[in-house]
């Protein structure tokens, strides 16, 4: 399964496969700052649907997007976030400066 990346106004929303390791990581890390550099985003929003498994490098991943985007309060999205996801990101401290959802929002 490859990554999707999906465009909405100023929020880059990337569709995760079922496992976030470095390869994985470092080909989404290329693709959403190649995305960055073409259209303004302002809001990155990761969907791990479809996400049973994720390492370490999966974490650079959602920090560095953090970094690139300036630091900004909430915009950082991880939606559909299972248990195991879910306890990986609090553990490691991610959870602190992005939202996690178990569902994504409704517009």
């Amino acid at each position: 399964m490859e990554p999707i990346f999906k465009t909405e106004g100023t929020c880059l929303m990337i569709l995760l496969p079922g496992e976030v390791d470095h390869p994985v990581s470092d080909y989404v890390r290329k693709t959403a700052d190649h995305i960055m550099g073409k259209v303004y985003i302002k809001t990155i929003e990761f969907d791990f649907s479809r996400t049973t498994f994720m390492d370490s490098s999966g974490i650079g991943l959602i920090m560095g997007r953090y970094r690139a985007l300036g630091m900004c309060t909430g915009c950082i999205r991880a939606v559909h976030v299972n248990q195991h996801i879910e306890k990986i990101l609090r553990i490691s401290g991610v959870s602190r400066f992005m939202e996690i959802r178990k569902e994504a929002e409704t517009v």
